[in-house]
């Protein structure tokens, strides 16, 4: 009975809750023996020719209005005990929520997104499951187990009782050796429906790959043998929990052969009424449900701890970034400088990613960074960032470490399209409002201005309140693209990070994205990463990096100048423009 430790500090939060919904339960437990003994005595009031039709129609009028007391004692430990467990789901999938925002970009690289909504769900129902039913159960069971018992023994007889107890042992032990198998099994149904879980979310969201190759069968085929894993897994769990039901039901079998044998015996003997033997048989099925539920108490528990584990396992997992929250900015502004002498991947330890990286940056100035793919250019912007902390040397924004600084206050200072855009399910205007949602529509639309996205969204039948389709599907690669730097504008950033963002517009729509933010952020700091060199024309300061290493620098008009690999590319990106272009 572990789970009920683990979860006793909310227990503790809720104590009156349950204290009252166990209270209720007491209340019922008690009640329900009067009716059983009510039944007894007029039974033996007909075999001595005593009842009378107003004891009969007293009998009858206090059996109902016992029911309705029954009736409102069973809502009220309902109110008490269920809705209080809905708080404890809540509070348990709001904190594992919390959690996985403050975890690093290298904690989703370890856990897939269809595991982790499968511990949001089903595993958190588990445990929201012994809070509720593991409560009832427990109280069912032992509370009003002993109340039968206690009735039985002290009100009818306490030597059928001893003979009616008697096989009670074989119970527990079976249900405490289904409990384990049980707790083994449900263990590998959650992790077979993680698996399905994140299959399912991998074979919708990249639904427009499959049918672009042709692989929709074959993904059929595949969720078919997960799903038959799944099911499998399941019919393992169910074949151990359906064996609960025989095992009680086989031990009150014999209880009733123990009871029917003995207390005729005792009727014989004048030790018992037939009455009194009415009512304890009664009770035995009565003692049907404390039974049972015992059983189910076993399996709930074991399930819960299955549960419990596997979400501790997360939640134990320490943040890559520590948040010492021992600067707030006031205002956002200031020179950004680097100073990194080397930084590694935790799994890549053998080669730097980034090594003897140096610059300055002052307020409002614009910087470009280029190279090849897989030359650093995406992991400078990552430590900017703080997505990993790890690296020898500084990062200063206005003079101030940024480990020092407040990670949210940080964060609130930079507005960041990354390569990746995401936008969520919903219309256009709450997307480039998503993180300023207070902004006016004024502001929206200049943003979009400024993102040469307005006049696209015009184009729609419901302009701003198009609603674009989980990840922006109804939009094109450039709209999503415009879209999000325009989510990023409205935040009026002191910097702003363009990772690629450019890559799926012209040349034409480029250059008035490009002279709009020179127009509007000509007081703010811009860092552009770019594949087309056109981009960054305009730069301040133009880094060419290649494994890790800065190896050319300048503006544009002097990197030209170096006939280096900068002006290589350009004369490549110009010459295939104009061959383009005569086409």
């Amino acid at each position: 009975m572990k789970v009920f430790k683990r979860i006793s500090w909310f227990i503790k939060e809720e104590k009156w809750s349950y204290i009252l919904g166990i209270l209720c339960l007491t209340f019922i437990a008690i009640l329900n023996l009067l009716p059983s003994r009510i039944v007894g005595i007029v039974i033996d009031e007909i075999v001595k020719g005593t009842l009378t039709h107003e004891s009969l129609l007293m009998y009858t009028a206090a059996t109902l209005f016992i029911a309705v007391i029954i009736y409102l004692a069973r809502y009220g430990w309902r109110v008490f005990i269920f809705a209080t467990s809905y708080r404890l789901e809540r509070k348990i999938r709001l904190n594992l929520f919390r959690h996985l925002t403050r975890m690093s970009p290298s904690f989703f690289q370890e856990h897939r997104t269809g595991d982790l909504m499968a511990h949001a769900t089903n595993d958190i129902r588990a445990i929201q499951r012994v809070a509720s039913n593991g409560v009832l159960q427990f109280a069912d069971a032992f509370i009003g187990g002993f109340t039968i018992l206690a009735a039985m023994t002290f009100t009818i007889s306490w030597k059928l009782t001893l003979f009616a107890v008697l096989p009670m042992p074989i119970m527990i032990i079976g249900s405490q050796k289904l409990g384990k198998l049980i707790h083994s099994k449900f263990m590998e149904s959650q992790e077979a429906f993680s698996a399905l879980n994140n299959r399912v979310h991998e074979s919708i969201s990249g639904i427009k790959v499959t049918k672009t190759f042709g692989q929709e069968q074959e993904e059929v085929i595949q969720f078919a043998k997960d799903s038959d894993d799944v099911l499998e897994k399941q019919m393992q769990v169910t074949k151990y929990d359906t064996l609960f039901d025989p095992l009680v039901m086989g031990v009150l079998i014999i209880i009733y052969i123990i009871v029917f044998s003995f207390g005729i015996y005792l009727i014989q003997t004048g030790e018992l009424t037939t009455g009194l033997l009415t009512t304890f048989i009664s009770y035995i099925h009565q003692l049907l449900w404390p039974m049972m539920a015992l059983g189910f108490l076993f399996n709930n528990v074991e399930r819960g701890n299955v549960a419990l584990d596997r979400i501790e396992k997360i939640m134990n997992v320490k943040e890559d970034i520590v948040n010492h929250d021992l600067i707030q900015l006031e205002s956002f502004e200031g020179d950004l400088e680097f100073n990194i002498k080397g930084f590694k991947y935790p799994d890549e330890k053998d080669s730097y990613a980034i090594e003897d990286l140096a610059f300055t940056l002052k307020e409002g100035q614009t910087l470009g960074v280029v190279g090849k793919t897989g030359s650093g250019k995406s992991t400078l912007l990552k430590l900017l960032l703080r997505e990993y902390d790890d690296y020898e040397g500084y990062i200063l924004y206005d003079k101030k470490n940024i480990k020092d600084i407040n990670l949210h206050n940080l964060r609130q200072a930079i507005g960041y399209v990354p390569q990746e855009n995401f936008l969520f399910s919903m219309t256009i205007e709450d997307n480039i409002r998503f993180g300023h949602p207070s902004a006016s529509f004024d502001d929206v639309v200049k943003a979009a201005k400024t993102a040469g996205v307005h006049e696209d969204i015009l184009g729609f039948e419901e302009g701003y309140q198009t609603l674009i389709g989980e990840k922006g599907v109804t939009l094109s690669g450039g709209q999503r693209q415009r879209v999000s730097i325009a989510r990023a504008l409205l935040l009026d950033s002191n910097i702003l990070i363009l990772d690629d963002s450019l890559s799926a517009v012209d040349a034409k729509t480029e250059e008035l994205i490009l002279e709009g933010l020179k127009e509007n952020r000509k007081d703010s700091t811009t860092i552009i990463l770019a594949h087309r060199l056109s981009a960054l024309k305009h730069a301040d300061l133009i880094l060419v990096m290649d494994q890790g290493k800065v190896i050319e620098r300048g503006n544009h008009a002097s990197l030209i100048k170096d006939n280096g690999w900068y002006a290589m590319i350009f004369k490549q990106q110009e010459f295939a423009k104009e061959q383009e272009h005569h086409a």
